[in-house]
């Protein structure tokens, strides 16, 4: 039995071998840029989140440390990201922050199983129309959650969940603000058209951060018009990391918890190794997925005992990072020293960022985490995936991400199920050339009278197991020998085991004698292993045609024999 090795070696162990002085400058620049960056995203994605702008800031900062330490990947950049506000929040109003700080541990958790066993790689195979459809509700979720502040409506508490949200934005939108809204607007503007010269050393977002807060202040100044900002929803913010704080426990919440931690676990898993994917290929170099896992588990352990919130590796932040020259872990190491200096030495001034601005920042980035070509390219796919993208991208968006990815996997399993059984045949062959090689054809050999050939294609498991049950119907006179060519089979599972093992039970009562040829590895090795073999007789388990006609010969032969004397 194969056992599953455990390794543990962060990419910044062999990043150090032949670092150098050119090296670290490159990612001195590429941090310092990643860290600016980071800034009023991180505020804007705990704000979202239903925490305070310093909690994103802090996990921002230890997450990030912790990611670019441990991590499996030379540039990742780690942090809170849009696709983790959804739950967070929902968690945050129904149970409050403690739970989030216990599902975020919980979650840390199964990400590090998760990465010793090496599931990393099994990460892929989470169908596309399942992550496209709730990476795109999640966008119109966030977008959702920031009208209010983009527009400045009077409401006193927004529903969590979507349709009521926006029956509540529809009763509100005559309570729009409109210095409010001229804030908001000019800031996603400046965003959206800062220039490209500038964009690799001042992001379009800070950009927007010192022109609406400038502009919303001279507002305040000149006519009176004051916009909702920071301070003036939070407070101060802290100018210092929290202190290391001990999580209230409530094993009472455990329960219910467990399937938010494991959507925070499944999310940061597939959102972490996709920003690897896209920063493998360009910087040219392969990450190690199982070892980013476990980084990624030791950052969402550790950030709730900072008041921090979930994390993940960020695509945008990573690739930031590599524009700017980032080729190791240091750089973003480098990004969360930027931070923490902002944090200590800019705190205060941070208080007057409207939060109209930070909306702005927020409603680009949700449309550019969005998928919005594949509602057409869907249409040309297989009417089951799109029904899956669809499932997954309304359910997500009206009942929320857990039961969106609930459902959207199973959709997904039953479809694929589905399509597996459907490319499983078995079928009565006879003389004609059946494309084979000239070993394994019947072209030119002799079938004995009284047997019948069945060729198997395809997996045999549960979905097309009964599939088996048409041989017998396909006995229009009863012969005295089956044969099952099994070369194409190449796995079973137990439910095809345990048909096979009744059409077995069934044609010995009717004097058949069931013969298997061909068969590989795993279907062999499971009918061996549950004595099904020693029941059938080993000796009717064949390599090839072949040998199992001149098998028939024999068995017909001592049949004919046994028959005699009863004539006589």
């Amino acid at each position: 039995m194969n056992q599953v090795k455990f390794s543990f070696r962060p990419k910044l162990l062999d990043c150090l071998k032949g670092y150098n002085r050119s090296t670290f400058t490159a990612d001195l620049c590429a941090g310092f840029s990643v860290g600016i960056l980071a800034l009023p995203l991180a505020m804007a994605f705990g704000i979202a989140s239903g925490v305070s702008p310093a909690q994103g800031i802090y996990t921002a900062i230890i997450a990030g440390f912790i990611i670019s330490v441990f991590g499996g990947s030379k540039v990742q950049i780690g942090g809170p990201t849009g696709a983790f506000i959804v739950i967070v929040a929902g968690i945050i109003s129904q149970y409050g922050y403690s739970a989030l700080a216990i599902a975020t541990v919980m979650a840390g958790v199964f990400l590090i199983i998760m990465g010793i066993t090496k599931m990393g790689n099994a990460i892929r195979f989470i169908p596309r129309p399942v992550v496209v459809g709730f990476t795109n509700g999640i966008a119109i979720l966030i977008i959702s959650t920031q009208v209010k502040d983009f527009f400045g409506l009077q409401i006193d508490k927004m529903p969590e969940d979507f349709i009521p949200k926006c029956i509540a934005i529809y009763k509100a939108i005559n309570t729009t603000h409109l210095p409010t809204l001229f804030v908001g607007i000019l800031s996603m503007l400046v965003i959206v058209y800062w220039p490209t010269s500038w964009r690799k050393r001042v992001p379009g977002q800070i950009g927007a951060i010192f022109i609406g807060t400038f502009v919303a202040l001279a507002m305040s100044k000149l006519g009176g018009w004051d916009t909702e900002t920071i301070y003036t929803r939070f407070g101060d913010i802290p100018n210092t990391l929290p202190k290391f704080q001990w999580i209230d426990i409530d094993l009472a919440n455990i329960k219910n918890l467990m399937m938010p931690a494991f959507t925070i676990a499944l999310l940061a898993a597939i959102e972490s190794l996709l920003s690897a994917v896209v920063a493998d290929g360009m910087i040219d170099d392969k990450h190690d997925s199982n070892q980013e896992l476990i980084a990624q588990g030791m950052a969402n352990i550790a950030t709730p005992f900072f008041l921090g919130i979930p994390a993940t590796g960020a695509i945008a932040r990573t690739a930031t990072n590599i524009k700017n020259g980032g080729r190791t872990p240091i750089a973003g190491v480098i990004h969360c020293v930027v931070l923490l200096a902002i944090l200590i030495f800019a705190a205060p001034y941070a208080q007057y960022i409207p939060l109209a601005t930070l909306s702005a920042v927020l409603f680009v980035v949700a449309f550019n985490m969005g998928d919005w070509s594949a509602f057409p390219e869907m249409r040309k796919l297989p009417r089951s995936d799109d029904l899956v993208f669809l499932s997954t991208f309304g359910l997500t968006v009206v009942f929320g991400l857990t039961l969106a990815i609930e459902v959207g996997m199973i959709l997904a399993a039953m479809l694929f199920i589905r399509r597996v059984s459907n490319t499983t045949k078995v079928m009565l062959v006879d003389k004609k050339l059946e494309g084979d090689l000239s070993k394994y054809s019947l072209e030119g050999k002799e079938i004995p009278e009284g047997v019948m050939i069945f060729r198997i294609f395809g997996a045999l498991m549960f979905g097309a197991a009964d599939k088996l049950e048409s041989i017998l119907t396909s006995m229009g006179e009863r012969p005295k020998i089956a044969i099952l060519r099994m070369r194409t089979v190449l796995a079973m599972d137990a439910t095809a085991l345990d048909v096979l093992d009744k059409l077995y039970d069934k044609l010995k009562s009717r004097g058949v004698v069931l013969m298997i040829t061909g068969a590989h590895s795993q279907p062999l090795h499971m009918m061996e292993k549950s004595g099904f073999l020693k029941k059938m007789g080993e000796e009717f388990v064949l390599e090839d045609i072949d040998t199992a006609l001149a098998k028939s010969r024999e068995v017909l032969a001592k049949m004919k024999e046994d028959s005699q004397p009863q004539q006589q």
